[in-house]
């Protein structure tokens, strides 16, 4: 599990960018396999999602975690959901303590972020659509909205698909280009012609930044390449696997949900 300085600095919060160790799961889930629609077994998911609870110390009943379809939907937390009630979002927010916001990904990015003056936290899912689309942009408006302020809010980009891993064709440039001419910076140049390597936390990091957030940190590790440490979706599609595990990073307040 790796924390960020920039969270780990809050007394009343705790956190963790959780790998692909640890857990019980077994083939191309194991073994931390905290997804439940990942097509693993159920039981060994629940027993992975507390293991890896267990590693900030919070209960298993305390985590929560949306439908995630690369959206740009932030919502706001007020009590945990019941088993299969999840709702459509990739970005949540709360200010109640004991309620632990869970992101899964496998590539993608897991953002985590907090004012621990105001006692707000918020956990968004980014993959290549939801950064585009504003998905850290509605996390912090909704963690605003429940009293956070922006220049108090740190921010931390967890471990996703680095440049270096992340080959992408002209189409893709060209969306993120027209969207923003500065984002040219974010693209090098490709191992095939017309072809380039996206920087997915750099482009992340740079949205987070112009926010004027109080700290923004990228972690800096490639999920691609560590087959022994992280789930990669693009990894198990180049091995032919149709089948992957979903790493969990959480954040939660310390203390009891509110009655």
């Amino acid at each position: 599990m790796i924390k960020a300085d920039g969270l780990s600095r809050f007394a009343s919060i705790r956190h963790g960018f959780l790998g692909s160790g640890g857990g019980v799961s077994e083939g191309a889930f194991g073994s931390l396999n905290c997804g439940f629609g990942s097509g693993d077994d159920l039981d060994r998911v629940a027993e992975n999602r507390r293991r890896a609870l267990g590693h900030i110390g919070a209960p298993d009943t305390a985590l929560v975690s949306a439908r995630q379809q690369h959206t740009n939907i932030a919502i706001t937390v007020t009590e945990p959901w019941q088993p299969g009630a999840a709702p459509i979002a990739d970005a949540m927010a709360t200010r109640e303590p004991g309620i632990a916001l869970g992101i899964l990904s496998a590539d993608c990015a897991p953002v985590l972020m907090a004012d621990g003056d105001a006692g707000v936290i918020g956990a968004a899912h980014a993959g290549w659509r939801g950064a585009l689309d504003g998905i850290t942009d509605a996390l912090i408006a909704a963690m605003i909205d429940l009293g956070a302020e922006a220049q108090n809010i740190s921010a931390a980009v967890g471990p996703c698909i680095a440049q270096a891993s992340y080959e992408v064709g002209p189409e893709f440039r060209e969306r993120f280009v027209a969207a923003d001419a500065g984002n040219e910076i974010l693209f090098a140049k490709g191992p095939k012609p017309g072809h380039d390597l996206f920087d997915l936390p750099g482009y992340l990091t740079l949205r987070l930044q112009a926010r004027s957030l109080g700290f923004v940190a990228t972690l800096g590790v490639d999920t691609y390449p560590d087959d022994s440490g992280y789930f990669s979706y693009r990894r198990s599609c180049h091995q032919g696997q149709s089948q992957y595990g979903r790493a969990l990073s959480v954040i939660t307040l310390a203390g009891e949900t509110s009655p």
